[in-house]
């Protein structure tokens, strides 16, 4: 029985809130947060509510232009980093970081509202870490970024225990990540009571065929290419946000065109070769209902198309509200999924014969501190 299944309140967070760390010093801050969540499925008779994270932020800033911040997180089955890095600000224009830090592509910080994010986040274009240096130029409206990863946050595809998705070192899809160069750009746009951004990012990396998992003859040795490209743009008017988003994808495999990705301890396969729709509306409501001062209400709606033999769309919509009140940030989601892992599926864009549509009911509950 796969992590997903097992466990029903999981699901890693999207927090649009800002966390209200305790301040140290006037450089350096410290927080996190704890949550519980219930989860009920359409699918099985498992609902219960459970603790779900605690996690640690240590943030630094200081006059000279240093500055550094890393998270870590501790989950039921697992603790892992989120990130962890440390950087220097030329001037008010320039900066760069090294660590652990995020790729920049598509829409950012994240291309969803909800709690449990959008198709991209599990196919690793969406709230990614890995390993390597950022360099981030902004200017008026304008802001560009390239960085170079030399490989995940663990330098280790066999390493399933992570918070990303990455590539993930199996049997069958013998890879790890060895090299990827990422370039973004967006421009703000302002035209009266509209705010627009609109980008573009690519992305190129190289995979290593790693020998000693494989225990197929047939699977070729070769390293394997791998490019991304995307075009976003996100529209705010007054308490209203559209995103819209397309990227397309492409693992350069020969034999197969599935891919091993993993996250929150377990592999799970891919469409190698896809392109990905992505389609979020909210609206933000201040409200005077005794400690709740906010409701953001959104439906984010991403797909991901993918076509061959053995595979099949993969398409998931989110309904629901994220909710504030003083410290505590709470979100009420419904989901459902169509062919996707994580909701009675078996991979995403892949068909292993098991595509109907399911749905569960999700209520994360967290104090930020």
């Amino acid at each position: 029985m796969s992590f997903w299944h097992k466990l029903p309140f999981l699901f890693i967070p999207l927090v649009g809130f800002q966390t209200q760390a305790v301040e140290v010093s006037d450089e350096l801050d410290i927080g996190g947060a704890v949550r519980v969540n219930y989860g009920w499925k359409d699918y099985d008779d498992n609902a219960k509510l459970e603790f779900e994270l605690f996690r640690a932020d240590v943030n630094y800033q200081a006059d000279n232009g240093l500055f550094a911040s890393a998270q870590y997180r501790w989950y039921q089955d697992m603790d892992v980093i989120h990130h962890a890095y440390m950087g220097y600000k030329f001037d008010e224009s320039n900066s760069v970081q090294v660590g652990v830090t995020q790729v920049p592509f598509g829409l950012s910080p994240y291309a969803s509202h909800s709690f449990w994010f959008g198709a991209t986040y599990y196919i690793g274009f969406e709230d990614d870490y890995d390993a390597g240096i950022h360099y981030q130029y902004q200017r008026n409206n304008l802001t560009m970024d390239l960085a170079y990863f030399v490989n995940d946050e663990y330098g280790n595809g066999s390493r399933y225990d992570r918070y990303s998705f990455d590539v993930a070192t199996t049997e069958d899809s013998p890879y790890k990540e060895a090299g990827q160069l990422n370039a973004r750009v967006e421009y703000k746009v302002e035209a009266g009571s509209f705010n627009h951004l609109i980008g573009g990012s690519i992305q190129y990396g190289n995979l290593d065929y790693v020998a000693d998992v494989v225990s197929d003859e047939t699977i070729p040795t070769d390293d394997v290419s791998a490019m991304a490209a995307a075009a976003h743009w996100q529209a705010d008017w007054q308490t209203w946000q559209l995103q819209l988003q397309y990227i397309h994808y492409n693992y350069d495999i020969k034999h197969s065109n599935r891919i091993a990705l993993s996250a929150f301890s377990y592999p799970f396969e891919i469409a190698a070769k896809a392109d990905v729709v992505t389609a979020n509306i909210s609206k933000s409501f201040d409200v005077d209902w005794g400690p709740v001062t906010n409701l953001n209400c959104y439906n984010d709606y991403s797909t991901v198309l993918a076509s061959g033999n053995g595979l099949a769309d993969s398409a998931q919509n989110v309904t629901g509200c994220a909710i504030t009140a003083g410290k505590f940030y709470s979100y009420v989601d419904w989901i459902a999924g169509n062919n996707m892992y994580f909701i009675n599926g078996d991979g995403v864009g892949i068909d292993n014969g098991n595509t109907q549509w399911h749905s569960r009911l999700n209520i994360n509950i967290g104090l930020y501190f």
